[in-house]
């Protein structure tokens, strides 16, 4: 058969296996899953959770997955629609280096099928690290989050509906034929106009997860019925690089497989905004508690951000993805913790009000030329009695660059916030995962009613 970009991609998917994967790797990518289940369950109770749990559960079919939080199972693809959705829903799910948020859709894609196909857990581990080294490799390819929002006008998160069918794919046992003929059913399915970015309320931004974790899974199953697409979908003449990629988009595309794993570079949030806005409301939270200052106490908030991350999330309509918002509700109530749900019972508090306009947000010209796609920034609080302080956090906790999180680490953040749920046993069944026989054990766990 004549080798081609699509089958490369392919060949790798399908020969991939949890014994090739370096332990630290292994870990890391148990430590993800666990976390993205979690979001899921947590945020069952949001907006965009509870439509998409009734929408799909409203469809009926075969129990073959669970929609966390629910104590009710769907088919795999609905499944993963419901969990997918309410894994974003809160902004609390995990981000990555290369852009958005590919756990929301990766994780739950596998876990659906996972829990289909009865498979163990080191195979859903495999399923996860390949599908992110898939989706993060062909958002670079395309030239990278920013790239793809200010020349397409696409979200970049769409791309993780390829990592998704390469995951669900290899669960499933697809050979190379038909993980090439997955790759061109899943483009018919995805798609992420940034236009999402602009909506009042954070639903179809957190569908579009869900959706992209449904597509992986439809997908996957269409290509074993049989149907069939362009077998290079990635690398034709009228393919996927040709209409987006940049020009050593096949080159980047390969690089490191098998040897660089994308999941060293996911990223970990501990409450609930944009990732963007996390180091603001770090330096201010530094500030305020190094400094003994009050909301009341202050007269001006200086923002400095790189370009790229200011116009993520600078006056968005949705709350939690504008750092003006998110960093005056954090001031006002002297902190954020992963609970806190300020909006839109803080609108009406005067004190909010006092320091949402109080909040200038420009670039940072110095953050900008050091790390012009990273997520610092430099929060300055001027006060009534004189005081100019300053602070600079350069990642946030939880980033990959700040070192690898710890168990211990994420028992402190689910811990009493996954009502209904045992979270030491959920966490004891994570750290194991690789040694379980059935995926089931771990999604029962999280698979019952939320109190």
């Amino acid at each position: 058969m004549t080798e081609t970009l699509t089958r490369t991609l392919a060949r790798y998917a399908v020969g991939s296996s949890i014994a090739a994967m370096p332990p630290a790797m292994v870990e890391r990518t148990k430590k993800i899953i666990l976390d993205e289940l979690a979001c899921a369950y947590f945020c069952h109770r949001s907006a965009p959770g509870k439509l998409a749990a009734n929408y799909a559960l409203g469809l009926g079919g075969r129990a073959e997955a669970r929609i966390y939080g629910s104590g009710r199972m769907a088919p795999a693809h609905y499944a993963a629609l419901a969990n997918g959705t309410a894994g974003h829903g809160e902004e609390v799910d995990g981000a990555h280096v290369v852009g958005g948020h590919p756990g929301a859709s990766i994780v739950h894609a596998s876990m659906g099928m996972a829990e289909r196909q009865r498979v163990t857990g080191a195979e859903l581990v495999n399923a996860v690290a390949l599908g992110y080294d898939i989706g993060t490799r062909l958002v670079t390819a395309c030239g990278g989050m920013f790239g793809i929002r200010d020349t397409r006008r696409l979200t970049s998160d769409f791309f993780y509906a390829y990592g998704c069918t390469a995951a669900a794919g290899r669960l499933l046992g697809l050979d190379e034929e038909r993980m090439c003929h997955a790759f061109a059913l899943v483009s018919f399915q995805s798609n992420g106009l940034y236009a999402l970015f602009s909506e009042k309320r954070h639903i179809s931004k957190s569908f579009c997860n869900g959706q992209f974790a449904f597509s992986g899974i439809s997908a996957a199953l269409m290509a074993a019925a049989g149907l069939e697409g362009n077998e290079d979908i990635l690398g034709s003449p009228d393919g996927l690089l040709a209409a987006w990629g940049v020009e050593n988009g096949c080159d980047l595309l390969v690089e490191g497989l098998g040897e660089r794993f994308a999941v060293a570079g996911a990223n970990f949030k501990f409450f609930n905004a944009g990732y963007p806005i996390h180091t603001p409301v770090e330096a201010a939270t530094h500030l305020m508690q190094e400094h003994g200052i009050a909301g009341t106490d202050i007269v001006r908030i200086e923002v400095g951000m790189p370009e790229h991350s200011m116009r993520v999330v600078d006056n968005r309509a949705m709350h939690n993805i504008c750092v003006q918002d998110m960093l005056a509700a954090t001031i006002a109530k002297g902190g954020l913790s992963l609970r806190d749900q300020p909006f839109p019972a803080i609108l009406s508090s005067p004190l909010y009000q006092a320091l949402r306009a109080r909040i200038e947000v420009g670039v940072d010209p110095e953050i900008n030329a050091e790390s012009p796609n990273g997520r610092g920034a430099r929060v300055t609080l001027h006060t009534g009695d004189g005081r100019t302080v300053s602070h600079r956090v350069d990642s946030p906790r939880g980033h990959s660059l700040t070192g690898d999180v710890s168990w211990a680490d994420l028992r402190e953040k689910w811990q009493g916030n996954l009502g209904g749920c045992d979270v030491d046993e959920a966490l004891a069944l994570g750290a194991r995962l690789d040694a379980l026989d059935d995926v089931g054990h771990l999604a029962t766990v999280l698979g019952g009613v939320m109190s």
